[in-house]
Protein backbone atom coordinates (compact mmCIF):
# COMPACT_ATOMS: atom_id res chain seq x y z
CA UNK A 1 0.00 0.00 0.00
CA UNK A 2 1.52 3.78 -0.75
CA UNK A 3 2.73 5.61 2.12
CA UNK A 4 0.15 8.57 1.36
CA UNK A 5 -2.73 5.92 1.13
CA UNK A 6 -5.41 7.12 3.73
CA UNK A 7 -5.12 3.83 5.21
CA UNK A 8 -1.23 4.89 6.37
CA UNK A 9 -1.99 8.08 7.59
CA UNK A 10 -0.26 9.10 10.97
CA UNK A 11 -2.07 8.56 14.31
CA UNK A 12 -2.74 12.46 14.71
CA UNK A 13 -4.41 12.67 10.84
CA UNK A 14 -6.11 9.87 11.35
CA UNK A 15 -7.94 11.43 14.85
CA UNK A 16 -7.85 14.85 12.99
CA UNK A 17 -10.21 12.62 10.08
CA UNK A 18 -12.64 11.74 12.45
CA UNK A 19 -12.87 14.64 15.19
CA UNK A 20 -11.97 18.16 12.40
CA UNK A 21 -12.78 21.44 14.20
CA UNK A 22 -14.02 19.74 17.53
CA UNK A 23 -10.78 19.10 18.05
CA UNK A 24 -8.59 16.42 20.38
CA UNK A 25 -7.56 16.84 23.88
CA UNK A 26 -4.67 13.97 24.57
CA UNK A 27 -3.71 12.50 27.54
CA UNK A 28 -0.66 10.41 28.82
CA UNK A 29 -0.13 8.59 31.66
CA UNK A 30 2.23 8.76 34.40
CA UNK A 31 5.67 8.15 33.64
CA UNK A 32 7.62 4.84 34.36
CA UNK A 33 10.90 5.22 32.32
CA UNK A 34 12.09 1.86 31.38
CA UNK A 35 15.56 0.40 31.74
CA UNK A 36 18.62 1.16 29.76
CA UNK A 37 17.98 -0.65 26.19
CA UNK A 38 14.61 -1.54 27.56
CA UNK A 39 13.92 -4.89 29.96
CA UNK A 40 15.83 -7.23 27.64
CA UNK A 41 19.10 -5.05 27.25
CA UNK A 42 18.30 -5.03 23.74
CA UNK A 43 21.17 -3.51 22.57
CA UNK A 44 20.41 -0.04 20.22
CA UNK A 45 16.76 -0.49 21.68
CA UNK A 46 17.34 3.13 23.01
CA UNK A 47 18.95 4.20 19.73
CA UNK A 48 15.97 2.79 17.76
CA UNK A 49 13.06 4.34 19.90
CA UNK A 50 15.29 7.83 19.73
CA UNK A 51 14.93 7.50 16.05
CA UNK A 52 11.05 6.83 15.94
CA UNK A 53 10.35 9.72 18.26
CA UNK A 54 12.23 12.44 15.96
CA UNK A 55 10.74 10.72 12.83
CA UNK A 56 7.32 10.61 14.13
CA UNK A 57 7.05 13.20 16.61
CA UNK A 58 5.41 11.00 19.06
CA UNK A 59 6.89 9.05 22.48
CA UNK A 60 5.39 6.36 22.16
CA UNK A 61 3.33 3.97 19.41
CA UNK A 62 -0.17 5.05 20.79
CA UNK A 63 -1.54 8.73 21.28
CA UNK A 64 -4.56 8.95 23.00
CA UNK A 65 -7.15 10.79 24.84
CA UNK A 66 -10.54 12.64 24.21
CA UNK A 67 -12.60 14.23 21.59
CA UNK A 68 -16.21 14.35 19.86
CA UNK A 69 -17.00 12.40 16.47
CA UNK A 70 -19.59 14.46 14.84
CA UNK A 71 -21.63 14.73 18.22
CA UNK A 72 -20.65 12.59 20.60
CA UNK A 73 -17.87 12.26 22.69
CA UNK A 74 -16.07 9.27 22.89
CA UNK A 75 -12.09 7.95 23.92
CA UNK A 76 -9.49 7.83 21.12
CA UNK A 77 -6.71 5.59 21.09
CA UNK A 78 -4.65 5.55 17.42
CA UNK A 79 -1.29 3.45 16.85
CA UNK A 80 1.24 5.76 15.01
CA UNK A 81 2.81 2.76 12.69
CA UNK A 82 5.48 5.12 11.97
CA UNK A 83 6.87 4.45 15.74
CA UNK A 84 8.41 1.35 15.26
CA UNK A 85 6.11 -0.44 12.94
CA UNK A 86 2.96 0.72 15.65
CA UNK A 87 4.61 -2.47 17.82
CA UNK A 88 3.15 -3.13 21.53
CA UNK A 89 5.91 -2.80 24.48
CA UNK A 90 5.25 -1.82 28.31
CA UNK A 91 5.11 1.71 27.68
CA UNK A 92 2.39 1.48 25.01
CA UNK A 93 0.44 -1.35 27.34
CA UNK A 94 0.60 1.91 29.77
CA UNK A 95 -1.12 3.89 27.39
CA UNK A 96 -3.53 1.12 26.11
CA UNK A 97 -4.92 0.19 29.94
CA UNK A 98 -4.86 4.12 30.61
CA UNK A 99 -7.40 4.94 27.69
CA UNK A 100 -9.43 1.68 28.74
CA UNK A 101 -9.76 3.00 32.45
CA UNK A 102 -10.29 6.96 30.90
CA UNK A 103 -13.04 5.50 28.89
CA UNK A 104 -14.30 3.59 32.06
CA UNK A 105 -14.17 6.52 34.56
CA UNK A 106 -15.69 8.73 32.27
CA UNK A 107 -18.33 6.12 31.04
CA UNK A 108 -17.56 6.80 26.65
CA UNK A 109 -17.03 4.71 23.82
CA UNK A 110 -14.18 4.14 23.40
CA UNK A 111 -12.69 4.08 19.46
CA UNK A 112 -9.46 2.33 18.89
CA UNK A 113 -7.88 3.60 15.35
CA UNK A 114 -5.82 0.54 15.08
CA UNK A 115 -2.47 0.07 12.30
CA UNK A 116 0.44 -2.33 14.23
CA UNK A 117 2.59 -4.97 13.56
CA UNK A 118 2.19 -6.58 16.74
CA UNK A 119 4.40 -6.97 19.71
CA UNK A 120 7.59 -5.29 20.57
CA UNK A 121 10.43 -7.95 20.20
CA UNK A 122 13.00 -5.83 21.47
CA UNK A 123 11.01 -6.14 24.79
CA UNK A 124 10.36 -9.72 24.94
CA UNK A 125 7.45 -11.29 27.34
CA UNK A 126 7.16 -7.76 28.99
CA UNK A 127 5.86 -6.62 25.51
CA UNK A 128 3.86 -9.89 24.40
CA UNK A 129 1.95 -9.54 28.17
CA UNK A 130 0.40 -6.39 27.59
CA UNK A 131 -1.85 -8.16 25.09
CA UNK A 132 -3.08 -10.12 28.93
CA UNK A 133 -3.11 -5.68 30.20
CA UNK A 134 -5.37 -4.97 27.18
CA UNK A 135 -7.70 -8.00 27.62
CA UNK A 136 -8.29 -7.36 31.49
CA UNK A 137 -9.04 -3.68 30.60
CA UNK A 138 -11.68 -4.36 27.53
CA UNK A 139 -13.77 -6.82 29.80
CA UNK A 140 -13.92 -4.68 32.60
CA UNK A 141 -15.15 -2.08 30.25
CA UNK A 142 -17.77 -4.42 28.54
CA UNK A 143 -18.98 -5.38 32.22
CA UNK A 144 -19.90 -1.57 32.29
CA UNK A 145 -21.60 -1.56 29.43
CA UNK A 146 -19.69 0.45 27.29
CA UNK A 147 -19.35 0.13 23.71
CA UNK A 148 -16.21 -0.50 21.62
CA UNK A 149 -15.42 0.64 17.99
CA UNK A 150 -12.19 -0.71 16.21
CA UNK A 151 -11.43 0.99 12.99
CA UNK A 152 -8.26 -1.19 11.33
CA UNK A 153 -6.03 0.62 9.37
CA UNK A 154 -2.87 -0.70 7.18
CA UNK A 155 -1.64 -3.13 8.52
CA UNK A 156 -2.91 -4.67 11.29
CA UNK A 157 -1.61 -7.59 12.33
CA UNK A 158 -0.67 -9.73 15.46
CA UNK A 159 -1.32 -9.47 18.93
CA UNK A 160 -3.02 -5.95 18.34
CA UNK A 161 -5.44 -7.27 15.74
CA UNK A 162 -6.40 -9.80 18.25
CA UNK A 163 -7.04 -7.75 20.97
CA UNK A 164 -7.50 -4.13 20.40
CA UNK A 165 -8.97 -5.02 16.83
CA UNK A 166 -11.21 -8.06 16.99
CA UNK A 167 -11.96 -7.86 20.75
CA UNK A 168 -13.86 -4.86 19.70
CA UNK A 169 -17.60 -5.29 19.56
CA UNK A 170 -18.15 -3.47 16.15
CA UNK A 171 -14.85 -3.59 14.01
CA UNK A 172 -14.64 -1.48 10.77
CA UNK A 173 -12.05 -1.41 8.09
CA UNK A 174 -10.53 0.89 5.83
CA UNK A 175 -10.30 -0.30 1.82
CA UNK A 176 -6.94 -2.62 1.44
CA UNK A 177 -6.20 -2.44 4.41
CA UNK A 178 -3.67 -5.79 5.32
CA UNK A 179 -5.56 -7.42 8.24
CA UNK A 180 -4.50 -10.72 10.05
CA UNK A 181 -3.01 -12.32 13.06
CA UNK A 182 0.02 -13.56 11.00
CA UNK A 183 2.04 -10.45 9.38
CA UNK A 184 3.36 -10.48 6.28
CA UNK A 185 7.46 -11.73 7.11
CA UNK A 186 5.78 -14.41 9.59
CA UNK A 187 2.65 -16.02 7.35
CA UNK A 188 3.31 -19.10 4.23
CA UNK A 189 5.36 -18.34 1.31
CA UNK A 190 2.01 -19.96 -0.62
CA UNK A 191 -0.82 -18.08 1.66
CA UNK A 192 -3.72 -15.97 -0.47
CA UNK A 193 -2.84 -12.18 0.62
CA UNK A 194 -6.66 -11.76 0.30
CA UNK A 195 -7.28 -13.94 3.15
CA UNK A 196 -5.12 -11.03 4.82
CA UNK A 197 -7.03 -8.17 3.59
CA UNK A 198 -9.56 -5.96 4.89
CA UNK A 199 -11.88 -7.17 2.15
CA UNK A 200 -11.10 -10.72 3.18
CA UNK A 201 -11.45 -10.24 6.35
CA UNK A 202 -15.23 -8.98 5.62
CA UNK A 203 -15.85 -12.20 3.70
CA UNK A 204 -15.16 -14.25 6.34
CA UNK A 205 -17.05 -12.50 8.79
CA UNK A 206 -14.54 -11.11 10.82
CA UNK A 207 -15.24 -7.48 10.07
CA UNK A 208 -18.29 -5.88 9.86
CA UNK A 209 -18.04 -3.58 7.23
CA UNK A 210 -15.07 -2.03 4.78
CA UNK A 211 -15.47 1.77 4.83
CA UNK A 212 -13.67 4.66 2.61
CA UNK A 213 -12.21 7.14 4.34
CA UNK A 214 -14.70 9.93 3.16
CA UNK A 215 -17.67 7.94 4.66
CA UNK A 216 -15.77 6.88 7.88
CA UNK A 217 -16.75 9.76 10.36
CA UNK A 218 -20.28 9.84 9.24
CA UNK A 219 -20.38 6.07 9.68
CA UNK A 220 -18.56 6.70 13.31
CA UNK A 221 -21.40 9.16 14.26
CA UNK A 222 -24.06 7.03 13.70
CA UNK A 223 -22.58 3.71 15.35
CA UNK A 224 -21.88 5.88 18.38
CA UNK A 225 -25.48 7.37 18.52
CA UNK A 226 -26.73 4.10 18.11
CA UNK A 227 -24.25 1.95 21.02
CA UNK A 228 -24.75 4.27 23.50
CA UNK A 229 -24.02 4.50 26.31
CA UNK A 230 -28.13 5.14 26.79
CA UNK A 231 -29.88 5.68 29.87
CA UNK A 232 -33.59 3.14 29.89
CA UNK A 233 -34.99 2.81 26.50
CA UNK A 234 -38.66 1.68 25.75
CA UNK A 235 -39.06 -1.81 23.80
CA UNK A 236 -38.63 -1.77 20.16
CA UNK A 237 -41.85 -0.59 18.49
CA UNK A 238 -43.74 -2.67 15.83
CA UNK A 239 -43.44 -2.65 12.54
CA UNK A 240 -45.94 -1.59 9.82
CA UNK A 241 -47.03 -4.58 7.81
CA UNK A 242 -46.18 -3.98 4.56
CA UNK A 243 -48.63 -5.83 2.46
CA UNK A 244 -52.88 -5.63 2.80
CA UNK A 245 -53.11 -9.45 2.94
CA UNK A 246 -56.55 -10.18 4.27
CA UNK A 247 -56.89 -13.43 7.13
CA UNK A 248 -56.57 -16.30 5.47
CA UNK A 249 -59.89 -19.15 5.68
CA UNK A 250 -57.42 -22.09 5.73
CA UNK A 251 -54.10 -23.30 6.71
CA UNK A 252 -53.44 -23.80 2.84
CA UNK A 253 -54.12 -20.29 1.59
CA UNK A 254 -51.94 -19.34 4.53
CA UNK A 255 -48.95 -21.09 3.46
CA UNK A 256 -49.59 -20.29 0.02
CA UNK A 257 -49.73 -16.51 1.20
CA UNK A 258 -46.49 -16.91 3.50
CA UNK A 259 -44.63 -18.64 0.23
CA UNK A 260 -45.39 -16.09 -2.28
CA UNK A 261 -42.95 -14.25 -4.01
CA UNK A 262 -44.54 -11.27 -4.28
CA UNK A 263 -44.87 -10.82 -0.75
CA UNK A 264 -42.89 -8.18 1.63
CA UNK A 265 -39.34 -9.42 2.90
CA UNK A 266 -37.25 -8.08 5.46
CA UNK A 267 -35.28 -5.65 3.43
CA UNK A 268 -38.35 -3.53 3.22
CA UNK A 269 -39.60 -3.84 6.55
CA UNK A 270 -36.29 -2.72 7.86
CA UNK A 271 -35.83 0.02 5.01
CA UNK A 272 -39.36 1.44 6.19
CA UNK A 273 -38.56 1.14 9.75
CA UNK A 274 -35.13 3.05 10.40
CA UNK A 275 -34.20 6.09 9.31
CA UNK A 276 -30.06 4.70 9.38
CA UNK A 277 -28.97 1.16 9.51
CA UNK A 278 -25.77 -0.17 10.76
CA UNK A 279 -25.03 -4.60 9.99
CA UNK A 280 -23.16 -6.15 12.18
CA UNK A 281 -21.18 -8.72 9.52
CA UNK A 282 -20.73 -12.31 10.65
CA UNK A 283 -20.35 -14.94 13.07
CA UNK A 284 -16.92 -14.36 14.14
CA UNK A 285 -16.25 -17.32 13.60
CA UNK A 286 -15.33 -17.41 9.91
CA UNK A 287 -19.18 -17.61 8.37
CA UNK A 288 -21.91 -16.13 6.90
CA UNK A 289 -24.77 -16.25 6.27
CA UNK A 290 -26.65 -13.62 3.44
CA UNK A 291 -30.38 -14.87 4.14
CA UNK A 292 -29.79 -13.35 8.02
CA UNK A 293 -29.72 -9.50 8.55
CA UNK A 294 -27.85 -8.42 12.35
CA UNK A 295 -27.15 -5.11 13.03
CA UNK A 296 -28.06 -1.73 14.95
CA UNK A 297 -30.29 0.52 13.64
CA UNK A 298 -31.54 4.15 14.56
CA UNK A 299 -35.15 5.18 13.49
CA UNK A 300 -36.38 8.86 13.08
CA UNK A 301 -36.94 9.86 16.82
CA UNK A 302 -33.62 8.51 16.81
CA UNK A 303 -34.23 5.50 19.25
CA UNK A 304 -31.42 2.95 18.69
CA UNK A 305 -33.17 -0.57 18.19
CA UNK A 306 -30.80 -3.66 17.33
CA UNK A 307 -32.60 -6.08 14.57
CA UNK A 308 -32.05 -9.83 13.59
CA UNK A 309 -34.38 -10.59 10.38
CA UNK A 310 -34.79 -13.45 8.17
CA UNK A 311 -34.92 -13.39 4.33
CA UNK A 312 -36.97 -16.31 3.73
CA UNK A 313 -34.33 -18.98 3.28
CA UNK A 314 -33.10 -21.58 5.47
CA UNK A 315 -30.84 -19.66 8.06
CA UNK A 316 -27.34 -21.21 8.54
CA UNK A 317 -25.71 -22.01 11.86
CA UNK A 318 -22.94 -18.76 11.11
CA UNK A 319 -26.76 -16.69 11.02
CA UNK A 320 -27.94 -17.92 14.07
CA UNK A 321 -24.56 -17.46 15.48
CA UNK A 322 -24.31 -14.23 14.08
CA UNK A 323 -27.74 -13.55 15.82
CA UNK A 324 -26.71 -14.89 19.47
CA UNK A 325 -23.67 -12.30 18.67
CA UNK A 326 -26.06 -9.28 17.91
CA UNK A 327 -28.85 -9.92 20.80
CA UNK A 328 -25.88 -10.31 23.20
CA UNK A 329 -24.27 -7.04 22.44
CA UNK A 330 -28.04 -5.10 22.31
CA UNK A 331 -28.43 -6.76 25.96
CA UNK A 332 -24.87 -5.44 27.50
CA UNK A 333 -25.38 -2.00 25.91
CA UNK A 334 -29.57 -1.78 26.90
CA UNK A 335 -30.55 -1.43 23.34
CA UNK A 336 -33.99 -2.97 22.48
CA UNK A 337 -34.17 -6.11 19.94
CA UNK A 338 -36.55 -6.33 16.81
CA UNK A 339 -36.39 -9.66 15.52
CA UNK A 340 -38.83 -10.69 12.23
CA UNK A 341 -39.03 -14.16 11.51
CA UNK A 342 -38.81 -15.76 7.83
CA UNK A 343 -37.35 -19.04 7.28
CA UNK A 344 -39.05 -22.74 5.83
CA UNK A 345 -36.56 -23.69 8.63
CA UNK A 346 -33.13 -24.17 9.90
CA UNK A 347 -30.38 -25.56 6.84
CA UNK A 348 -30.55 -29.04 7.06
CA UNK A 349 -27.93 -30.02 4.80
CA UNK A 350 -24.38 -32.00 5.37
CA UNK A 351 -22.78 -28.31 5.71
CA UNK A 352 -24.84 -27.16 8.31
CA UNK A 353 -24.75 -30.26 10.04
CA UNK A 354 -21.02 -30.22 9.97
CA UNK A 355 -20.94 -26.68 10.95
CA UNK A 356 -22.66 -26.93 14.34
CA UNK A 357 -26.61 -26.23 13.88
CA UNK A 358 -27.80 -27.09 16.47
CA UNK A 359 -25.22 -25.71 18.89
CA UNK A 360 -25.70 -22.66 16.86
CA UNK A 361 -29.79 -23.22 17.33
CA UNK A 362 -29.31 -23.65 20.79
CA UNK A 363 -26.91 -19.99 21.21
CA UNK A 364 -29.79 -18.46 19.95
CA UNK A 365 -32.46 -19.95 21.63
CA UNK A 366 -30.45 -18.69 25.10
CA UNK A 367 -29.28 -15.66 23.99
CA UNK A 368 -32.98 -14.83 23.49
CA UNK A 369 -34.13 -16.09 26.80
CA UNK A 370 -31.29 -14.64 28.61
CA UNK A 371 -31.88 -10.52 27.25
CA UNK A 372 -32.76 -8.50 29.61
CA UNK A 373 -33.74 -5.70 27.21
CA UNK A 374 -37.03 -6.50 25.53
CA UNK A 375 -37.10 -8.53 22.47
CA UNK A 376 -40.14 -7.68 20.03
CA UNK A 377 -40.63 -10.12 17.23
CA UNK A 378 -42.78 -10.02 14.24
CA UNK A 379 -43.25 -13.04 11.91
CA UNK A 380 -43.59 -11.74 9.01
CA UNK A 381 -43.70 -14.96 6.35
CA UNK A 382 -42.97 -18.57 6.94
CA UNK A 383 -42.22 -19.49 10.41
CA UNK A 384 -40.84 -23.25 10.11
CA UNK A 385 -40.35 -25.00 13.62
CA UNK A 386 -37.44 -24.49 15.96
CA UNK A 387 -35.31 -23.00 13.27
CA UNK A 388 -37.57 -20.01 13.43
CA UNK A 389 -38.80 -20.10 17.23
CA UNK A 390 -35.37 -19.86 17.73
CA UNK A 391 -35.53 -16.05 16.97
CA UNK A 392 -39.01 -15.64 18.51
CA UNK A 393 -39.69 -13.46 21.48
CA UNK A 394 -41.58 -15.58 23.73
CA UNK A 395 -44.65 -13.42 25.21
CA UNK A 396 -44.06 -10.68 22.94
CA UNK A 397 -44.20 -12.25 19.48
CA UNK A 398 -46.87 -10.74 17.03
CA UNK A 399 -47.59 -11.73 13.42
CA UNK A 400 -48.91 -10.52 10.00
CA UNK A 401 -51.77 -11.66 8.41
CA UNK A 402 -49.63 -13.12 5.39
CA UNK A 403 -47.61 -15.49 8.03
CA UNK A 404 -48.19 -18.88 9.51
CA UNK A 405 -45.68 -20.70 11.85
CA UNK A 406 -46.00 -24.19 12.75
CA UNK A 407 -44.24 -26.81 14.56
CA UNK A 408 -43.43 -28.54 11.12
CA UNK A 409 -44.31 -27.68 7.58
CA UNK A 410 -47.45 -29.32 6.19
CA UNK A 411 -46.12 -31.30 3.43
CA UNK A 412 -43.69 -33.13 5.83
CA UNK A 413 -46.52 -33.59 8.62
CA UNK A 414 -48.12 -35.33 5.54
CA UNK A 415 -45.83 -37.88 4.67
CA UNK A 416 -44.60 -38.69 8.28
CA UNK A 417 -48.36 -39.61 8.75
CA UNK A 418 -48.20 -41.14 4.94
CA UNK A 419 -51.08 -39.28 4.06
CA UNK A 420 -50.96 -38.89 0.42
CA UNK A 421 -49.68 -35.33 -1.08
CA UNK A 422 -53.81 -34.76 -1.33
CA UNK A 423 -53.99 -34.56 2.13
CA UNK A 424 -51.65 -31.79 2.67
CA UNK A 425 -53.87 -29.08 3.00
CA UNK A 426 -55.96 -30.94 5.61
CA UNK A 427 -53.02 -31.14 7.66
CA UNK A 428 -52.16 -28.00 7.28
CA UNK A 429 -56.05 -27.10 9.20
CA UNK A 430 -55.07 -29.30 11.61
CA UNK A 431 -51.60 -27.66 12.44
CA UNK A 432 -54.04 -24.36 13.10
CA UNK A 433 -50.85 -22.80 11.81
CA UNK A 434 -52.55 -19.40 10.62
CA UNK A 435 -52.32 -16.12 12.25
CA UNK A 436 -55.38 -16.12 13.73
CA UNK A 437 -54.74 -19.57 14.86
CA UNK A 438 -51.81 -18.53 17.08
CA UNK A 439 -53.48 -15.76 18.45
CA UNK A 440 -56.07 -18.04 19.22
CA UNK A 441 -53.17 -20.64 21.27
CA UNK A 442 -51.77 -17.77 23.16
CA UNK A 443 -48.55 -17.88 20.87
CA UNK A 444 -49.00 -14.77 19.00
CA UNK A 445 -50.53 -11.45 20.85
CA UNK A 446 -51.75 -9.66 17.98
CA UNK A 447 -52.02 -9.73 14.30
CA UNK A 448 -49.96 -6.49 13.05
CA UNK A 449 -51.64 -4.37 10.08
Amino acid sequence: MPADSPARATARETIALLTGAAGFTEHRPPSHPLPPDGPLGWAGYDAARERAGTRTGEEESVVYGTGFVGDRACVLLAFEFGFLGGSLGRLTGDRLAAAYELALTRRLPLLALVATGGSRMQEGMVALTQLQRVAAASTRLRAAGLPQIAVVRDPTTGGGWATVGAGADVVLALPGAQVGFAGSRVRPADADPHAYSAEGQFAAGQVDAVVPPGELAGALTHWLRALGPHGALPAAPLPRARSAARLPETGREAVAAARDPRRPRAEAYLADYFAARLPLHGDRCGGTDPGLLCGFGLRADGLPVAYVAQCGTPTRPAGYRAAARTIRLADRLGVPVLTLVDTPGAANDAEAERAGAGAAIADAFAAVAEARVPVTTLVIGEGGSGGALALAAPDNTHVTADSYFSVIAPELAAAILKRPPSETGATADQLRLRPQDLVELGFARSIVS
